[in-house]
């Protein structure tokens, strides 16, 4: 046992061995070499697109708006079956038309609520209170006033109230 603790001081085990830095310094070197590289890259459009595309953008011109009217309805309070959890509902609209069809969609304004408050009654609550089922409704009521009124002189149906209390 002598022996062998004899060549490990000759060895010189017992001693720490000083580690190397390069490893440290050839990761720091690396990551900013890499950073570098990511950075040239991206500004020269190599990666992420160029920035050509972006200047296209800005400069983008928009468009002149249609012209358009709006026509309000009145108020609707829907009275809803026993059974539902609401009482009522609370619906007012805009309709979007023409503006050369104002006047003739203004004067068949009762026969448009009176098609819009029957469809709302048809309805079954189930389908009022789905959030999503806004958007069938809309493109129903759209129809029935497109009917009522003739196609092409209204656009669309402008929701502003859908209130179930």
């Amino acid at each position: 046992m002598a022996e062998s603790e004899k060549t490990a001081l000759d060895t010189g085990a017992d001693a720490p061995k000083k580690r190397s830095k390069m490893p440290l310094i050839l990761g720091l070197f690396l990551a900013i070499f890499g950073g570098g590289s990511g950075f040239t890259a991206v500004q020269m459009g190599l990666i992420g697109g160029s920035q050509d595309d972006v200047e296209e953008e800005v400069v983008a011109v928009a468009e002149d708006l249609p012209d358009l009217a709006f026509v309000p309805l009145e108020t609707l309070v829907i009275n809803l079956p026993e059974h539902a959890q609401a009482r009522h509902l609370l619906f007012t609209a805009q309709l979007e038309v023409e503006p050369a069809y104002t006047q003739e969609v203004t004067d068949l304004m009762p026969r448009i609520v009176d098609v819009l408050n029957g469809y709302l009654r048809a309805v079954k609550v189930a389908e009022l209170e789905d959030p999503t089922a806004l958007i069938r409704l809309r493109a129903q009521m759209l129809r029935r006033v497109q009917v009522v009124v003739g196609d092409g002189r209204v656009k669309d149906v402008l929701i502003m109230e859908f209130v179930l209390n």
